[in-house]
């Protein structure tokens, strides 16, 4: 059995180009990296997508779908800076969520029960909690 190396020292250049690299970088290109990251990953874990020259891996739903879920919470950060320019990223992202659904069965999880689910006709919760103020009534 090997034992385990301890970590290595950084000489004090290294760390100065380190902290260089950091000024120069802004969240926005984190962000958009990420978000990038997210999908391709996410794609990689439907089985969609493998390395170059190997065998896509098994599937694993779950990490597919916090994959969606997280790339779905990054998009608001990014949309108000950069808009249209998202469009063939959001394009991935909508790809990737409908690949979800189809392998999933179709049983993809929603944000309402079907017994929460909104009648055309029925008041909106806050209205029929009473909490929702409405002129005239």
């Amino acid at each position: 059995m090997t034992q385990p190396q301890p970590p290595r020292e950084f000489t004090d250049e290294e760390i100065a180009q380190i902290e260089a690299e950091m000024d120069k970088l802004k969240v926005d290109d984190v962000l958009l990296q990420t978000l990038v990251t997210l999908i391709n990953l996410g794609a990689r874990k439907a089985g969609l997508a493998s390395p170059p020259g190997e065998e896509a891996a098994g599937r694993d739903l779950d990490e597919t779908k916090q994959a969606i879920d997280a790339a779905r919470a990054l998009f608001p950060l990014l949309e108000a800076k950069h808009g249209d320019q998202l469009a063939p990223i959001k394009d991935a992202l909508s790809r990737l969520q409908m690949a979800y659904v189809q392998l999933s069965g179709g049983t993809a999880q929603v944000s309402e029960s079907a017994d929460e689910q909104k009648k055309p006709d029925a008041p909106g919760p806050a209205k029929s909690s009473g909490r929702l103020w409405v002129p005239g009534q």
